[in-house]
């Protein structure tokens, strides 16, 4: 296997007459003016995506981006500039640019050059080239043809296969310098049924950081009968109650509701600028007593998961709420700075040509001791909320609102009949505090999630346990 120096040498600098010490001089004109911080960020990014509805390839697409982006820090102030040209002419072109944000003097910093050796959370393989072209296809074909033998009410499948071989390099003001190359693969499955002139659809599907040989013909049986049976169940559904009541969610997916509500309010830069509705509320209690609510963007082969991140940070698990007290925020390195805290291994950004900031990696939440069938038993009249579609968050206030994808009545302790047309409505923060059981079956997501933030879209990854919330508005359709 190649080692990620190896690897960002060989496809981000030796290609163009790039010599690591010759980075040293653009760091001498960064800091030649006054800054805090100034940092490199090479990247090289293949990616293709498949798509096949009605038996026929709808769409392919294959694309190569290279470029480095820099940026200089001062307090709260950044400046940055990217070019898709990696040579030298062109990255002191974007250094000059940069540069103009400083105050005068000289920066106080010596660069002493150091490597930071990341983790190795996944194989640092090229998925795209790990399956022929042919192949793709016919993997394509098999999964819309597990879906249709699963009833003669589907109507319409489409299936999609997209792959990403990433390499990234990135070194710093201080000298520190770390590489990672970051396989991604996911496969994504809808169907739709027709009875009666009614249609409904489902989905499914699954991905992480290794190579396409993920998807044996086991795993797309599985997203076959998951998406299937979701649209079935959603073809005899009912339409959704409205009112105050307890709900139920499930594991897994529906740690999206966690992530969106809760999450994004856990992030350095809101928190800083005291624009979260959980700033300065460290050391309080901020949900009920057994609530604890982590990233982790160690986790092995997740979507989520970063060896170091895009600031060459390595990443950790950060415990954020712990048995329902507030114990620290998501950080990259100037939020962190300025908030006098450490950084938290959270810097993300979508490419070389955007700026980094706070994000989540792997966010869920851990495991109570309740059977699942204990807190469905438990509800004498509620909802319970199995997997979801979109949703939004307002950060400032916590408030949120969420389509439920595939929901149950639950009445006298039973699991009854579907419905469709759920919204759930609440304020994150609150419903923290509404939790009253939580189950003994974590689950995390199967590897679909992505997240976007101020216009930037990054792959991540959720997770819950069945959970019990008392009082949650829910918006139905009667």
């Amino acid at each position: 296997m190649t080692n990620a120096f190896t690897a960002a040498e060989s496809t981000l600098l030796a290609p163009n007459e790039v010599d690591p010490t010759q980075l040293d001089g653009i760091f001498g004109q960064l800091a030649a003016h006054q800054v805090d911080d100034a940092d490199l960020y090479f990247q090289y990014t293949r990616s293709e995506a498949w798509s096949l509805e009605e038996g026929q390839v709808k769409s392919g697409s294959f694309n190569i981006d290279q470029g480095v982006g820099v940026r200089a820090v001062v307090g709260d102030k950044t400046a940055f500039a990217y070019s898709d040209d990696i040579r030298l002419p062109a990255i002191r072109e974007a250094a000059n640019t940069v540069r103009a944000i400083a105050a005068a003097g000289q920066s106080a910093t010596t660069r002493v050059p150091s490597r930071t050796q990341g983790r190795a959370l996944y194989a640092p393989i090229d998925p795209l080239a790990s399956l022929t072209e042919s192949d793709k296809v016919s993997l394509l074909h098999r999964l819309e043809d597990y879906a249709r033998k699963q009833d003669s009410r589907v109507t319409q499948v489409i299936a999609s296969l997209a792959g990403e071989y990433e390499v990234v390099f990135v070194t710093r003001l201080d000298g520190r310098s770390a590489a990672d190359v970051r396989p991604l693969v996911r496969v994504s499955l809808q169907v739709i049924v027709e009875q009666d002139g009614r249609r409904e659809q489902g989905s499914a599907g699954g991905g992480g950081r290794f190579d396409y040989a993920w998807f044996s013909d086991a795993r797309l049986k599985e997203y076959a009968q998951l998406a299937v049976d979701q649209a079935l169940t959603n073809l005899n559904a009912q339409p959704a109650p409205a009112g105050t009541m307890t709900v139920v969610l499930g594991s897994g997916w529906p740690g999206i509701l966690l992530h969106e509500a809760i999450g994004h309010g856990l992030e350095g830069d809101f928190n800083r600028k005291g624009s979260s509705a959980f700033s300065g509320r460290i050391g309080q209690r901020v949900a009920a007593d057994g609530v604890t609510v982590v990233d982790d963007g160690t986790l092995p082969d997740r979507r989520g998961s970063l060896n170091v991140d895009d600031e060459g940070t390595p990443t950790q698990r950060t415990v954020l709420i712990e048995n329902g007290i507030l114990r620290g925020y998501m950080q990259d390195g100037m939020n962190a700075r300025l908030m006098g805290m450490a950084p938290t291994g959270n810097a993300r950004r979508e490419s070389f040509a955007h700026l980094p900031m706070p994000r989540m990696t792997n966010t869920y939440m851990l495991a109570g001791d309740r059977d699942p069938a204990e807190i469905i038993a438990s509800v004498k009249k509620g909802l319970y909320a199995v997997n979801f579609g979109g949703g939004q968050v307002d950060i400032t206030s916590g408030k949120f609102v969420f389509s439920a994808a595939e929901a149950y009545m639950i009445e006298d302790g039973k699991i009854t009949y579907p419905v469709k047309g759920a919204t759930l409505i609440g304020n994150g923060p609150d419903v923290l505090t509404r939790v009253s059981m939580i189950g003994n079956d974590m689950k995390l997501d199967p590897g679909v999630g992505t997240c976007g933030k101020e216009g930037q879209s990054v792959p991540v990854g959720v997770g819950q346990p069945t959970l019990k919330i008392e009082g949650l508005t829910v918006g139905g359709t009667h």
